[in-house]
């Protein structure tokens, strides 16, 4: 079974990167990520790990929307790199 990995902020730089290391890893990765109206995926794109990563909308400081993600995800593992 593969371990499952949430990212908060995983569109910025260094949830980026965690993401292109926990896939290297073989873990089931899921990014929390604000809405925007302009796409926002462009480190992503460029780690070439947009296609297998699980995006969802939410904002850590809306605590439904977190709960939303843990019960949507079910991780075994939580990083926080959202800035606030």
């Amino acid at each position: 079974m593969k371990k499952r990995a949430l990212i908060t902020g995983i569109t910025g730089q260094d949830g980026a990167y965690l993401a292109k290391f926990l896939l290297e890893q073989d873990y089931e990765v899921s990014g929390l990520c604000r809405r925007t109206s302009l796409s926002n995926e462009d480190r992503l794109l460029y780690l070439a790990v947009v296609d297998h990563v699980r995006l969802l909308d939410g904002d850590i400081l809306d605590e439904s929307s977190v709960m939303t993600a843990l019960r949507a995800v079910e991780p075994h593992e939580v990083y926080n790199s959202a800035g606030l």
